[in-house]
């Protein structure tokens, strides 16, 4: 639930001094980053704010795509469309949604030489649902039953309940059994050396400094014509920004606010990624004031979304009213929320939560007020709450806004709200059935608030269990609609990636993208497909 890119502010004098400091180490060959790509199109640098926590897919890596090293059975296109990669085509689907059968892509081998085959598949999936395999995301895979090799070219999952966004969990990246076999699987030498089939091969992680790669010549979608891709990490905006400005990077990912500073540069085209990427207030059931329904209606309808946008998000975003954007085809008209509030306090007042001497609402001796807690350093999110409380204050209803770290946080999710934040564009099951199933609630980062509506609970049922596209549809809008009437948070703005590119390429474009963003996210999401321009 971190966010990757808001800003942390440092003077300008400062961010110079760094850039000048760590440039040698991360372009190749020592040479100016886009002066390199221009005269042969053979290296591109791009700045990104943080390190993955591993390489390895049996620990979470690269589990919705565009991971270099790796492919996995399925991947998508610019469109968030499924379409083929280590398989021939999509799964043929039997048994009433029981049964995936994938036919494999022949002759693919990994960056070591030696061949991928359906072996290799069913050792990936069998080690993360092996419950020694410290991956954090193995419920994901809950609905697997088993995995079947048939012959080298052939694998058919089998499901235990009909799963209806299967076909979605098949993007994870496939690993070579003869590698990893052998290793501790939590902490053996294949997290930080992978080995893949992917259109890139790793050279090299310096862990806070950079991950290189170079192209896969014998890759099986084609050889990229960009043959040296490095990641530099680097945290603070401001210095990204300025080594993109003195040509150290290719590209970077930028709050909206420092992409801006590029408008007038030739050189640099920005790109604007729509997301799923929200933030959002999670308010807690066992809290007896933001858990009260009187209380979660009147928030709804009294926070300024549009002003946040505006203000916070320098307009790169969208306002929030549930977790789905408006605009995407699975989000339910009509349940677009009008900032009103006159309407707010009414709801208060009707609830009997009258205002006190000092303007804060009370009932049956109880003042309105709860603690909201972010995370420390995440300005972002800070003025995200502070901005909430400001709104809530006009309602009569005081929320203390905390800063702690995401161990503190964890104590406190049960009692107290929290400015979270998550999004996947890939499946709505993805993001709503983690956050409001009732039976999932205080499991991990699962439903912090304890959110339960015996609707919304079966909605989510029909809508992962149910293959027809309409009654999916239908399903997912009850569950938006439910919200609307029986809020368990209070959804701010969706967030829009800004990345800031050289126009020296073609090929570039960004895909609707998720909460985390940055490293698999973003214009290099196909850096292999990337062609400089003549």
């Amino acid at each position: 639930m971190k966010d990757r890119s808001e800003r942390a502010v440092v003077p300008l004098v400062a961010a110079v001094a760094l850039a000048v400091a760590v440039t040698a180490c991360s372009a190749p060959g020592g040479k100016s980053a886009s002066g390199s790509a221009g005269a042969g199109g053979g290296a591109v640098v791009v700045g990104i704010a943080k390190d993955p926590a591993t390489l390895s897919p049996l620990l979470g890596y690269g589990k919705g795509g565009n991971s270099k090293i790796f492919d996995g059975l399925l991947t998508h296109d610019a469109g968030m469309n499924l379409k083929p990669a280590l398989a021939t085509g999509l799964p043929k689907v039997t048994d009433g949604g029981l049964t995936y059968t994938y036919e494999l892509r022949s002759g693919v081998k990994f960056s070591d030489g030696v061949p991928f085959t359906a072996k290799d598949v069913v050792f990936t999936y069998d080690t993360i649902l092996d419950k020694k395999t410290n991956d954090a995301s193995k419920s994901e895979l809950d609905a697997i039953e088993n995995v079947e090799a048939k012959g080298a070219g052939e694998v058919v999952f089998h499901l235990k309940y009909s799963y209806a966004p299967f076909a979605e969990r098949t993007v994870l990246p496939i690993v070579p059994e003869h590698v990893v076999s052998g290793q501790d699987v939590n902490a053996g030498n294949f997290t930080t050396h992978p080995i893949g089939t992917g259109p890139y091969v790793l050279t090299g992680w310096s862990k806070g400094e950079k991950l290189t790669f170079k192209a896969n010549p014998h890759y099986w979608g084609g050889a990229p014509k960009v043959k040296d891709f490095t990641m530099a990490v680097i945290a603070d905006d401001d210095v990204r920004a300025t080594r993109l400005r003195s040509g150290d990077l290719d590209g970077a990912v930028l709050p909206a606010d420092l992409a801006a500073t590029f408008k007038n540069d030739g050189t640099k085209k920005t790109y604007q990624a729509d997301t799923f990427d929200y933030r959002m207030v999670s308010l807690p059931s066992a809290n007896e004031v933001a858990g009260d329904a009187s209380v979660r209606r009147a928030l709804d309808i009294a926070v300024d979304r549009k002003a946040m946008v505006d203000g916070i998000l320098d307009g790169a975003g969208k306002e929030a009213y549930g977790p789905v954007p408006t605009g995407g085809k699975w989000f339910a008209k009509g349940t677009e929320l009008t900032h009103d509030l006159p309407a707010a306090r009414r709801i208060l007042d009707e609830a009997g939560w009258k205002p006190g001497a000092d303007g804060i609402r009370e009932k049956d001796g109880r003042r309105a007020a709860f603690t909201l807690w972010y995370p420390s350093g995440d300005t972002l999110r800070q003025k995200f709450a502070l901005a909430y409380a400001s709104d809530a204050r006009k309602a009569g209803i005081q929320v203390d806004v905390q800063a702690g770290t995401w161990e503190v946080i964890a104590t406190r999710r049960k009692n107290d709200a929290t400015l979270g934040g998550n999004g996947n564009p890939a499946d709505p099951d993805f993001v709503q059935y983690p956050l409001l199933y009732s039976k999932l609630a205080g499991i991990g980062l699962n439903n912090t608030g304890g959110y339960d509506n015996p609707a919304v609970d079966a909605a989510l049922d029909a809508g992962r269990t149910e293959h027809d596209p309409a009654a999916r549809k239908a399903a997912y809008d009850t569950v938006q609609r439910e919200l609307a009437k029986d809020p368990g948070y209070t959804f701010l703005a969706y967030i829009d990636h800004v990345y800031v590119v050289d126009d020296a390429f073609d090929g570039v474009s960004t895909q609707t993208e998720p909460h985390d963003h940055g490293m698999a996210a973003g214009p290099w999401w196909n850096v292999q497909d990337w062609r400089p321009k003549k």
